[in-house]
């Protein structure tokens, strides 16, 4: 592995630290705070790989974060917020393929739609004021990424997955058990 490789694992792995214990916190904002530093990393972790689908997608993320934790003073709850995101997300998609270069075969145009639901869903779950919903929505949410990560090679943001669908799971069983939705 060369020192840039090294480089990049080393941010994927502080990116991973931020994902994994944002599903542990109780409070909706403090969830969303963790996983804006866990996006801005794995931005970082992405482009250093040359994973640029996965870097502009959490560069999107981080600006998605910023919004839904100071919801009050950006007025998030409003849809065009998140119509907004989920259209940048859209958008993201057909640009790995034309601007970026990606080739365009059946595989690829599965692959690279993973991340947008990924983050479609994650952007739906930060309009919810319920951790215990936010948690839920992981759930679609980290296998996407899973899948995506392990056919980029991106090793840190892989183990980051299987620990965040272990810490969805634990976060569900601590804060969620007998929780009733209103």
């Amino acid at each position: 592995m060369t020192p840039y490789e090294i480089l990049a694992q080393a941010v994927g792995l502080v990116a991973m630290a931020f994902n994994i214990l944002s599903y542990q916190q109780k409070s909706p904002k403090r969830v969303i705070l963790y996983q804006l530093f866990g996006s801005s990393l794995f931005a970082v972790n992405f482009f250093l790989l040359g994973a640029i689908a996965g870097g502009i997608t959490n560069l999107i993320a981080a600006g998605r974060a910023v919004v839904f934790a100071n919801h009050q003073r950006f007025r998030a709850k409003h849809p065009a917020w998140l119509w907004l995101f989920i259209g940048l997300y859209v958008l993201s998609y057909p640009l790995t393929f034309t601007v970026f270069g990606k080739d365009f075969t059946l595989l690829t145009a599965v692959i690279e739609l993973l991340p947008v639901i990924a983050m479609v869903a994650t952007t739906v779950s930060f309009r919810m004021e319920d951790a215990a919903i936010i948690r839920r929505f992981g759930l679609v949410s980290s296998p996407c990424w899973l899948v995506y990560n392990i056919t980029n090679l991106a090793i840190s943001a892989i183990i980051c997955e299987v620990l965040s669908l272990c810490s969805i799971v634990i976060g569900m069983l601590r804060h969620d058990r007998g929780h009733k939705q209103s």
